[in-house]
Order: C-alpha cells, then structure tokens, then sequence
C-alpha cells in the first residue's frame, strides 16, 4: 500500500493505478502543440488520449485571488504580453487570448483552476505543481471539489509547507521535492503529511538520490519515485540524463528504459505517446 495505512482510502486511486500499469506516465503541463496550448483542458485530454496516467498542472492566482492553470514565465511565449501573469486581475487574464505554436492568436483563454478540477473530476490523477506559494488558496478550492483522491500536490522541503500539509486537516497526497539526503530525513519527522513519494532530483549519476539503494529505502517505506525526464534547456539536468532527449535522439533503452529498470516508479515527461508505447513494449519483452 502507497503511503501510511490510514490513509489508503484517499491513495486508493494512486494504488489501483501502479498496480494497473507498474510505472504511471506523468504529462508535463498536458500535451502542447499545433494549436493546442499546454496547460489548458485541451492539452490535458491529448496527454490522456496519448497514453499519459497523470496531468501535472501549473496554478498561479490573480491579484483579486482567483487561480488559474498557468506557468507563469511564459507569458511572452503563450499570451504575447510582458507581465507576469501574477501581477494581473482576473479581468485582465480573462480578456486574454493564447498564441498557437506558430504565435497565430486562438480563441482559448487562460482556464481557472475550477474548471479544470470540474471538468477531469473522477478517475484522473491530477498532480498540482508550482503551486505551493498560494496552498491555502488552492487547498480550499481543491476542499470545495470533493476531489481528495485524485490529488497529489507537489513542493519543496520547506518548514513552513510542510507543517502546512502537517497540520491542515485534509489529508492529500503529497510528493516533495528532494535535493539531498537530508531532505528525505526532514520529510519523514512530520507524521501528520499523507506522504506518497519523492521526486528525486540527481544531476548525475554519482549523486547520492541516484542511488539504488535510496530507491530501494523508500520502497521499503512505501513509498513510490518519481523521475523527471524532462528537458527544461540543455544544462538542467534533473536525472542524470536518463530524459526524453537521451530516449529521443539516442534510444529509449537508454533513458526511458533505464529509468524503468531502477523501478522508477512515475516518470515526467512531454513524450507521453512515444513513452506509453516503449512502456508497452518492455513489459512484453
């Protein structure tokens, strides 16, 4: 059982879901592309439709509180503005149009987190990155949405965020982001998180989180691992290279492949068909 017993009616989704397809494919901001703009309901049915077992979705809030599905960062890119999105209203982020990924202005606007949650409420797992500044915010529309078991929320090894988690009386899952060894050791003192699993960061293969035995530690804890293949530019290295490009360019057995015989147990990704199909395809092997 994933996490503490006592908590194995909110983990039930995230447990059916790994016994069901032994590694879960995570889908970094949905899949983006053509005229599909990531972090929108759109982007999150194609990485369903690829293959992908989890969406990770970016929250950022307006300045009169309203949250939506949006990497702030990306407004250039994305909403052809300047600003961080942060700095805006929520009439001023709804009067907004995306850009398509050959800056051609579509009809989506920016989606509140709402009606995200609404519409992929029932068997999807969702987990809620870069939104661990505004918890309070996002964890009482999440409590309005009667949605526990499909959430797992993401942040840093923090005292403030995790005695957040610790003492705020729902209890969802929770993966935090590890660095060190230590970390792992900060994570375990508060009894009070429903912790699920760590992201493991390792820039290579040397680093102490890239180890088999620390994997094999948290198993014994019942908790999963979670390995980010994403390319963010071509130094970040959040896994020791074992990421999409590694499997793109080179071979699959090399990233992907690795990563699923060190018994990752989730892995990100912006590649979810590609993945699902090599995933497939080793298990037959």
């Amino acid at each position: 059982m994933i996490g503490k017993y006592e908590y194995g009616e909110i983990n039930h989704l995230l447990q059916r879901k790994l016994d069901a397809h032994g590694v879960l494919i995570a889908v970094h901001r949905g899949s983006s592309g053509g005229n599909i703009i990531e972090n929108t309901i759109p982007a999150y049915k194609v990485a369903l439709k690829q293959g992908g077992d989890m969406l990770e979705v970016d929250v950022v809030k307006s300045t009169d509180g309203k949250l939506y599905t949006f990497h702030d960062g990306q407004e250039r890119k994305l909403l052809h503005r300047t600003e961080n999105i942060k700095t805006m209203s929520s009439q001023e982020i709804e009067s907004l149009t995306y850009f398509n990924s050959i800056y051609h202005q579509t009809s989506y606007k920016v989606e509140t987190l709402k009606d995200v949650l609404s519409y992929f409420k029932g068997d999807t797992l969702i987990n809620i990155d870069r939104g661990w500044d505004i918890w309070p915010e996002v964890l009482e529309l999440l409590d309005q949405s009667d949605m526990t078991d499909q959430i797992l929320l993401k942040g840093p090894v923090t005292e403030e965020h995790l005695q957040f988690l610790n003492d705020y009386p729902t209890k969802y899952m929770f993966m935090p982001i590890v660095h060190t060894m230590e970390q792992i050791d900060t994570v375990l003192q508060y009894p009070h998180i429903n912790l699920v699993g760590m992201e493991l960061i390792a820039d290579t293969e040397a680093h102490p989180l890239f180890q088999d035995e620390v994997i094999e530690r948290l198993h014994n804890l019942n908790l999963f691992v979670w390995a980010n293949a994403i390319n963010l530019d071509d130094v970040t290295m959040l896994f020791a290279r074992l990421d999409d490009d590694t499997s793109l360019m080179q071979s699959p057995d090399h990233g992907w492949g690795r990563l699923i015989d060190k018994k990752i147990d989730v892995i990100q990704t912006d590649w979810p068909a590609l993945l699902s199909a090599y995933r497939t395809k080793k298990w037959k092997s």
